[in-house]
């Protein structure tokens, strides 16, 4: 536990919160993955603390029940997150991992909770248009090759042991993306940054349009780099998830 810090040390996160930090900003990891997809990112960027998240069924927490629905998922972190919310915070999504974090932001107003200061999103279309993703509908041969690829795209040669874990935990997200359903837009009270990457080739500038329901300040922005190079936290990803302090 850092010094001076009275918050649990909690499973949800992959270390104890810190002091010395202005502000924080809790990160989502799309479907598949867990916190470790932020292993790259440093610890702080500027005077606001990266705290990656920990979904249940993953990495550390392979033991522990799946989540079952973004719901779900919603609602059991919102009483993890209440203790860490005692500073200015940020929200970052990637991919369907903004689903649960806006089922989240809805979940906090509810409680009366402090509302984030900025919700990130990186390519993901609006809750409403979530049942278009490309992944939702191929068949395991075709998610098998699609997890290789992302594996390699690492710069690691994916063991048929380590894809055959990533497979049980990606197929189990994805059918909690499939699940989901938001049939109309739920205007949030905080402004939403929407961040497209400029060579994605899934996720286009107009799919993303649709995030402009969700807010009274909805702001889109195009960053160099693919669909996954978020893990790199390249400066300029710094600097959009910072601009708001």
């Amino acid at each position: 536990m850092t010094s001076g810090s009275t918050t649990v040390t909690s499973p949800w996160f992959v270390r104890p919160p810190a002091t010395d930090h202005a502000a924080r900003i809790f990160c989502f990891p799309y479907s598949g993955s867990g916190a470790s997809a932020f292993s790259a990112w440093p610890a702080a960027i500027g005077d606001v603390e990266v705290c990656p998240l920990q979904f249940p069924g993953r990495e550390n927490r392979l033991g522990a029940p799946h989540y079952g629905t973004y719901e779900n998922l919603a609602a059991s972190l919102v009483e993890q997150l209440a203790p860490r919310l005692d500073r200015p915070y940020a929200f970052f999504g990637h991919c369907a991992g903004a689903l649960p974090a806006f089922e989240t932001v809805v979940r906090l107003a509810q409680r009366g909770l402090p509302r984030p200061d900025r919700f990130f999103v990186s390519g993901q279309p609006a809750p409403h248009d979530a049942s278009r993703d490309r992944m939702l509908g191929m068949p395991e041969p075709a998610l098998r090759a699609e997890l290789e690829s992302v594996i390699r795209g690492r710069g690691i040669e994916p063991r048929p042991d380590m894809v055959d874990m990533g497979m049980a935990v990606l197929l189990r997200d994805l059918a909690a993306a499939r699940e989901y359903r938001r049939s109309e837009p739920v205007v949030l009270d905080c402004p939403i940054v929407v961040l497209h990457w400029r060579d994605d080739p899934d996720v286009s500038l107009e799919q993303l349009e649709g995030w402009r329901q969700y807010s009274d300040s909805v702001d889109i922005q195009v960053v160099d780099g693919g669909h996954h190079d978020f893990m790199d936290a390249s400066d300029e990803l710094r600097t959009s998830l910072t601009r708001w302090r």
